[in-house]
């Protein structure tokens, strides 16, 4: 008798509170409550007191109290028992269920109740009666198998809602209808899952049957399809025969007759007060659903509408940001005369949404080239925004001419003035073509990877300053400043930029996976874009989960340049 529908604090208690149930009830050793579904408050008489083995003094007139006296499982029954009432507008229940007393023994009780309603048919109140009921269940035989089953579909209840907590998207929410040790407990033939889209609803899962047929995959919410009455009605819909699916769906008899099938369950999943969605179950046994199955069924309906509303909305958020940011990616990689390049971009589903990786590869004047790579921290559509912004900002001030520490200092001033809690680190690479000059400029982001035409490879280590938005606190009168590290990139040789999301991951040491990236590149295969996919394929299903950037590019190997000037990599960390 948790608190189930209550609306603390909106409204005031009714002038006959609480109901007076009469000396009758007394001396027939039954107490009396009522329970204020819109202040939640919960009036027990002495009586009822007497039932829950409570004191006066330790009851507080709010029904989570019970719950030290309820257990969990009984709790979640009386629940579903109440809810299948109140959504089925009936104003009437009773249901047997179990307390904990003060000795830890356990006593049967049952309540019989009446539910009040408002002008708008909303419940409001509950009033009833409550007694011990030992007696009534003293057949040993008949108790047993009353907890026998209650043990069964309690496991279910736990275990189904165990995994729905933890249903981040709509796949999550059909791996848990189509679970044995969950739903399968319901002995259900088959367990379908619909989701409303405007007039229709599409079919998105379908269990042990197989594939839906092709012609029920989307279905108009006015066709006389079990489906579309429950979410027309926003009730349940209980099939108990044959006969019934013959008569009163003849458009989906012809799906039914080959199956064995006699009765079905379709519910209605609401969430704030509109159907998202409906879930059907076909059962092979002939006859009417009990009232405990149809409270059951209903209670499950509600858990897994909630969990639906959730996945969906995840989706969504999922797939804006994700959208959002493919959106602020170049939409190609310009030909490089005198170079070879390769991107790789691999989003990961962190939290609500995807993080803030980018890349870019800038054709600047005079045969030189801008190489970008960055991370945003966080990983939602802010993130997101601030990455397009600052991946346009450094591209803006490249094309203008800056050098590259101008350009890095000054896209560290614009985040600083975005007056965001972001921060981003980035590495900025310049490189001239003709010579194979490099300009490097880091802001907390990894080094970059050389491997040289001759096999070798590892870090080239360079001076690096503090991640853009950080910078900026920090800096002195004389303004922000990054050092630059120059070298060469002779012909041949292939320089790599990527994000932490290739190297990092949870558990292991940061410089051993920077020695296995280096070890993968070195004995990758020769061509550039066959040894993007190799390290995304055999580095990317051992990260931590991040979002992957890669960039990779290679200058030509006919570029005149001293073997002297060429900068060599560093020892691997």
């Amino acid at each position: 008798m948790a608190d189930q529908g209550a609306r603390p604090g909106a409204g005031s208690l009714p002038d006959d509170w609480p109901a007076d149930p009469g000396l009758g009830l007394a001396l027939n050793r039954m107490g009396g409550f009522d329970w204020n579904l819109v202040s939640g408050a919960l009036h027990l008489d002495g009586p009822a007191l007497e039932v829950f083995d409570l004191r006066e003094d330790e009851y507080d007139g709010r029904g989570e109290s019970l719950l030290s006296r309820i257990p969990q499982d009984e709790a979640a029954r009386v629940n579903a028992v109440v809810g299948q009432a109140v959504e089925q507008g009936t104003d009437r229940y009773a249901t047997y269920f179990q307390i904990r007393c003060r000795d830890g023994s356990m006593r049967w009780t049952h309540t019989q109740a009446r539910i009040l309603r408002d002008e708008r048919t909303n419940a409001v109140r509950v009033i009833g009666i409550v007694r011990i009921a030992h007696h009534d269940l003293a057949d040993a035989a008949a108790r047993n198998e009353l907890d026998a089953g209650r043990r069964r579909l309690t496991e279910m209840v736990e275990r189904t809602t165990t995994l729905l907590s933890h249903a981040e998207t709509v796949h999550d929410v059909i791996k848990v209808l189509e679970d044995e040790e969950a739903l399968g407990h319901l002995r259900a033939e088959s367990v379908s899952l619909g989701v409303v889209e405007g007039t229709r609803i599409r079919l998105v899962a379908q269990g042990r049957n197989g594939p839906f047929a092709t012609e029920l995959q989307y279905t108009r919410i006015d066709e006389p399809y079990p489906m579309s009455e429950a979410v027309r009605t926003e009730r349940p819909r209980f099939v108990t025969s044959r006969e019934e699916f013959r008569n009163a769906y003849p458009l989906l008899w012809p799906h039914i007759e080959p199956l064995v099938v006699s009765s079905g369950a379709y519910l209605p999943l609401i969430a704030q007060a509109r159907p998202i969605g409906v879930l059907a179950m076909l059962y092979p046994r002939h006859g009417d659903f009990s009232d405990s199955e149809r409270a059951l069924l209903v209670a499950l309906g509600s858990s897994i509408a909630q969990s639906l509303q959730r996945a969906m909305l995840y989706d969504q958020e999922h797939d804006l940001a994700e959208g959002l940011q493919q959106a602020m990616l170049p939409r190609h990689i310009p030909d490089i005369p005198g170079a070879l390049t390769a991107v790789r971009y691999r989003p990961a589903r962190i939290g609500r949404s995807v993080g803030g990786d980018w890349y870019d590869v800038l054709q600047l004047p005079g045969g030189r080239v801008g190489l970008t790579i960055g991370d945003v921290q966080g990983h939602d559509t802010d993130a997101a925004v601030v990455m397009g912004q600052l991946r346009m900002v450094l591209w803006a001030y490249a094309a203008e001419g800056h050098p590259p520490a101008t350009a890095m200092a000054r896209a560290a001033a614009f985040l600083h003035e975005l007056d965001t809690d972001r921060f981003a680190t980035c590495t900025y690479v310049e490189v001239d073509l003709a010579t194979g000059g490099l300009q490097i400029v880091r802001a907390g982001h990894l080094d970059p990877m050389v491997r040289v035409a001759d096999g070798t490879c590892g870090w080239i280590t360079t001076t690096g300053g503090l991640p853009l938005g950080l910078a900026a606190e920090f800096a002195g009168d004389g303004g922000i400043d990054y050092p630059v590290t120059t070298g060469t990139l002779g012909p041949g040789d292939t320089l790599l930029l990527c994000t932490d999301g290739l190297v990092e991951e949870p558990g292991t040491d940061l410089g051993d996976r920077m020695k296995v990236l280096a070890e993968a590149v070195r004995t990758g295969p020769e061509e550039l874009p066959d040894l993007a996919d190799m390290l995304f394929d055999r580095l990317g299903t051992q990260g931590g989960g991040d979002d992957m950037a890669l960039l990779l590019l290679r200058r030509d190997a006919r570029a005149g340049a001293s073997p002297r000037s060429r900068t060599r990599p560093g020892p691997t960390p």
